[in-house]
């Protein structure tokens, strides 16, 4: 009998967290390289965001779909196929030659790629009680931040030295070594050979509580869609992702066209990561803590997301300066502020809904933040390009939609993520 781990559930966290740091870092190559694929392979800001938006096309349909299937197959083995799929066709973009072949990987990647916050938001709900969700999300959530914060070291590190292929080949590498340590570490909690009484207790409790009466039944699409709930949940992703995404893929570039050199400009790239990873924790964290105090669960999320709605706007100040503290400073604090409320929305799945529709819901927020992002990033394209003349200032008005958009969805979410006749049906948690 193999003994028992304690606090298993904080290691399974853990492995979500690397498999999250591991599928940032695959993704952020091309944002990376792209100032120095766009003068190789002369293309233009608009060329560079339909390569960007294939990727998201294929991420925001694989999203739903791919969640349901989660909810169908289980987290084990959804994991498994997504990381062994992402890993080969990151190590497989060596062999692109140009505009139309760059865009077809990214959106075998997107697809790919898409299973990764359902099905770690599945294995959250499974594993961990909800004063604890809050935290577990920001663990794995932060995996993002992590991933956008050594990216640049391991990727531009391997460019200068090796060139733009070898940058792609060596995260992808990484992949298949955490498949190895996720088939023979993760099952669910009640047939894991390691978990101890205590801690099976703990994670099953909130699944047997009476007290919320939710069916033990798969809700379809369509049913789904009917809850406000629902859509509070796929709002909340699709006003706050598009924001990170904009970090994510374009910061490089804004810094270049702000005139900033990007070798010189690296602490700045790295300090808006650092501070999502920070606001990731500060979310999570303190909302547990005040569900620990007696809050109410929807009371303690939606705290966290006010402070998050109104931190955002920090990106506003940065449209007045060239100055590379000051950027990074405000970039900082406004991705601290957005990353505690994208904790929240990653969250409110598990809060709301039972474990048969966990992934699902979550893969329907990832749709909607995909297809936000995909028009944001074509209008982003489109604007900057059409400011090239003035390129110092071609990022402003963009900046300016950036930092307000959170703040509108701040007040959808509280708006919509309330107890309704739907609760007192079971269809979805009282929160």
């Amino acid at each position: 009998m193999p003994r028992s781990i304690p606090h298993l559930r904080w290691w399974i966290g853990g492995i979500l967290l690397a498999s999250t740091v591991i599928n940032y870092i695959d993704r952020q190559t091309l944002s990376l390289l792209a100032p120095y694929l766009k003068q190789d392979y002369h293309w233009s800001n608009s060329d560079y965001a339909n390569i960007v938006v294939a990727f998201r096309v294929a991420y925001s349909i694989g999203q739903a779909i791919f969640g349901r299937l989660i909810d169908r197959i289980g987290a084990r083995r959804g994991l498994s196929l997504t990381v062994a799929c992402y890993s080969a066709i990151s190590m497989l973009t060596p062999l692109s030659n140009g505009l139309r072949s760059f865009a077809i990987f990214r959106f075998l990647l997107g697809a790919a790629e898409s299973p990764n916050w359902p099905a770690a938001t599945k294995v959250v709900s499974q594993w961990f009680p909800k004063h604890e969700r809050g935290l577990a999300t920001a663990l794995f959530d932060s995996g993002s931040s992590i991933g956008g914060a050594v990216a640049p070291f391991i990727v531009l590190d391997i460019y200068f030295q090796w060139g733009w292929r070898p940058a792609f080949v060596v995260p992808g590498a990484a992949g298949l070594v955490w498949l190895i340590v996720w088939q023979r570490f993760y099952h669910p909690p009640a047939s894991h050979p390691r978990i101890s009484a205590e801690e099976l207790k703990l994670v099953t409790a909130e699944s047997e509580d009476s007290s919320q009466p939710h069916h033990r039944i798969s809700l379809a699409w369509h049913d789904l869609l009917r809850l406000p709930q629902t859509w509070g949940t796929m709002l909340a992703r699709l006003f706050t992702d598009p924001v990170f995404f904009f970090v994510a893929d374009w910061f490089p570039i804004y810094l270049v066209a702000k005139g900033i050199e990007l070798k010189s400009g690296l602490v700045a790239v790295w300090v808006p990561f650092i501070a999502a990873d920070l606001g990731n924790f500060l979310g999570g964290g303190v909302s547990g803590q005040l569900i620990k105090r007696g809050w109410t669960v929807g009371a303690a999320r939606k705290a966290v997301i006010i402070f998050g709605g109104i931190g955002v706007t920090a990106l506003i100040p940065t449209i007045f300066t060239n100055k590379l503290w000051v950027i990074a400073i405000l970039f900082g604090f406004a991705t601290f502020s957005y990353a505690a409320f994208s904790t929240m929305a990653n969250v409110l799945p598990s809060d709301l809904f039972g474990d048969e529709s966990v992934a699902s819901v979550s893969g329907l927020g990832g749709s909607a933040a995909g297809l936000g992002t995909i028009v944001a990033f074509e209008l982003i394209g489109h604007f900057s390009d059409a400011r090239h003349a003035d390129a110092i200032h071609s990022f402003d008005p963009i900046i300016l939609v950036a930092a307000l958009v959170p703040f509108v969805g701040m007040i959808l979410v509280l708006l919509l993520v309330r107890n309704t006749d739907a609760t007192d049906r079971g269809l979805v948690r009282r929160i």
